[in-house]
């Protein structure tokens, strides 16, 4: 399969938490799919609609994350911590990268500026370069949960 990919990039989290709340430059929206949102809720124990509100106009995603309003952080993301990381929704699986087809099924990776954890060959020191089976890896993962005629686009989070 074709596709493009950032060249010359790595990724280590230093668990900042700017992907998980809003920024003064940036509202967040974090989108879910209705797996994403049951398997949370399961998880939590927790009804969808106690930390979930409907949006619309989303292709595959229907639910947005709700925030805490004194922080503008995602409910789950507590002590600058993700409470629920091995739960957490498709779209924060990709952070800091995003996924879009074009009309021709062509898939296209890019990767957000603000995510202080991307890396470029003058800063990575003892890592390495996400190559293609990184992002053929995302693609697959991607391509699973939402089936490969799903719309990808989604700069929202």
């Amino acid at each position: 399969m074709n596709f493009n990919y950032p060249a010359d990039i790595g990724f280590a989290c230093n668990n900042c938490g700017i992907c998980c709340g809003d920024t003064p430059t940036k509202t967040r929206h974090v989108l879910l799919l209705s797996s994403d949102a049951e398997r949370i809720s399961a998880y939590t124990k927790k009804a969808v609609s106690e930390f979930t509100q409907k949006t619309e106009g989303k292709a595959s995603y229907i639910y947005e994350m709700q925030k805490n309003p004194e922080n503008g952080k995602c409910l789950f993301h507590q002590n600058n911590q993700c409470t629920i990381y091995m739960q957490r929704p498709l779209i924060c699986k990709f952070y800091p990268f995003e996924l879009s087809a074009d009309k021709n099924g062509k898939y296209a990776f890019k990767v957000t500026s603000e995510c202080l954890g991307v890396l470029s060959l003058d800063t990575l020191k003892g890592g390495e370069i996400l190559g293609e089976l990184f992002f053929r890896r995302l693609l697959h993962l991607a391509r699973a949960t939402l089936g490969s005629a799903a719309e990808f686009s989604n700069s929202s989070h």
